[in-house]
């Protein structure tokens, strides 16, 4: 049997292990320690003994000496100077980056209301500008194959879309010929 020590109530089924009533975690009852259902419970207080610890201790700063100046391995050296470490910088890709990605938007996102009218100018234009930044100055502007692939992505779309403007072109134009 197990008991409920908050409100008394006993269960026979040794499966349940919280009270129905007010969920408490339910006791095994032993025949000595059986309590009668609507008697008060027995608090048990197992709080740690209250321990007095010792004063604390008075230091008395007034009496102490304050070192002339700071060891040794605290002090900078005064003559070095530290400069801070800088990175090496690849070649300004940034152009060719824009001309392909123009140009595969152009192939890809193009065909919706013609908007690749604009992107693969766009992508031929930029493309030719990254050419000569890096023919110039190799040292400073990269990215040639990209503007590479940017300028053909841009000429490959607007070659399709002139091939499909004249099928359609000639589709109005040949029955009434």
């Amino acid at each position: 049997m197990k008991r409920c020590p908050r409100c008394g109530q006993t269960y026979t089924d040794e499966d349940i292990n919280f009270c129905l009533n007010d969920g408490e975690l339910l006791s095994r009852q032993t025949d000595t320690s059986y309590q009668p259902p609507f008697s008060t419970p027995r608090t048990i207080d197992d709080s740690p003994p209250t321990m007095v610890l010792d004063q604390a201790r008075i230091t008395n700063p007034i009496g102490w000496s304050q070192p002339a100046q700071p060891p040794t391995q605290w002090q900078q050296p005064q003559g070095q100077m530290y400069q801070p470490y800088t990175f090496p910088s690849g070649p300004n890709q940034t152009l060719g980056i824009v001309s392909l990605a123009t140009g595969a938007a152009s192939l890809t996102v193009g065909w919706c209301c013609s908007s690749g009218l604009l992107l693969g100018p766009a992508a031929i234009i930029t493309g030719f500008i990254a050419l000569s930044q890096n023919k110039k100055d190799p040292e400073h502007y990269g990215g040639r194959g990209l503007a590479i692939g940017g300028i053909v992505a841009g000429a490959i779309y607007l070659a399709i879309y002139l091939v499909i403007m004249l099928i359609y072109v000639i589709s109005i134009i040949a029955p009434n010929l």
